[in-house]
């Protein structure tokens, strides 16, 4: 890089910057940051310097920009790490107040899919909770979860319990390790509505199986609007990979148990990674 380049790189950070650190100490979310024109004026940059440092905060999530409007602060990103927490507990922590609406809550026959995910036979029955999550009154999630009725035969008695990982440790089934797929995505109708998303359909989908020490207890999916969320993953050195034991076709089998593969495998399940949760904690 010549000295022209380092030039333009070090102008074009040093206004990301100033931008960044308005965001973090003086606007707060929906504030508009000063127009182009006016940081045009005050770092003595060219238009084109400024739009750029502009648009790699909107690319980050940290400004958005609205239509014929100007460019605003955005909402706080959530991380989305992979454990096995609520949704409740995560937006609390983060000192935002968690709602659902329910939308369906009823026993259903289970679908091929589902049947293998909760390792059942289709058609078994199975509970099934269709619900809207928000936090500070925003919709951030839309969740279906299915559990075996066989498992907890009570489990909607009292109504659609307010945390589905509770109620689960209520019926001795308390959630162990789980496993989730990610995937991009982006949202049906019925979901941009049901989010608020008008034209910005990108979505996170979360597909969770949460086992307790007996087997699969929980399957979930989960569509989380994209602009509110980021995945955080933290990293170690490889292990010997834990892998869920299928449950027998034999009558006498016994319950699942997670194995691991490698030479020095052990079969304690550690906390398995699972997002949405996440802050991916869902049920």
């Amino acid at each position: 890089m010549d000295e022209s380049e380092q030039g333009a790189a070090h102008k074009y950070l040093t206004v990301r910057d100033h931008l960044a650190t308005l965001v973090a100490h003086e606007l707060k979310v929906g504030d508009a940051i000063p127009s182009e024109r006016d940081l045009t004026k005050q770092f003595g940059l060219s238009r084109m310097t400024v739009r750029q440092a502009v648009d790699a905060l909107v690319t980050e999530g940290v400004l958005v920009r609205e239509q014929g409007r100007g460019t605003f602060v955005a909402p706080q990103r959530i991380d989305f790490e992979m454990r096995l927490t609520t949704f409740g507990e995560e937006m609390r922590s983060r000192g935002m107040e968690p709602a659902t609406t329910v939308l369906t809550a009823q026993v259903v026959a289970a679908t091929p899919d589902v049947a293998t995910a909760l390792e059942v036979e289709p058609r078994d029955k199975v509970h099934y909770l269709y619900r809207v999550r928000s936090a500070d009154g925003t919709p951030m999630c839309i969740e279906q979860v299915w559990v075996p009725v066989a498992l907890a035969p009570t489990l909607f008695d009292g109504g659609p319990p307010a945390s589905m990982y509770a109620a689960l440790r209520d019926a001795g089934l308390a959630p162990e390790w789980g496993e989730d797929t990610l995937s991009a995505d982006e949202a049906t109708d019925t979901e941009a509505s049901l989010l608020g998303l008008g034209d910005k359909r990108a979505v996170l989908r979360a597909e969770r199986r949460t086992f307790s020490v007996d087997g699969a207890a929980m399957f979930s999916r989960a569509c989380y609007r994209a602009d509110r969320y980021s995945i955080w993953v933290p990293l170690r050195a490889p292990r010997p990979t834990l892998v869920p034991r299928r449950r027998s076709t034999q009558a006498d089998a016994t319950s699942p148990e997670p194995v691991t593969t490698g030479s020095d495998a052990t079969t304690t399940p550690a906390h398995a990674p699972a997002t949405a949760g996440a802050s991916g904690g869902r049920p």
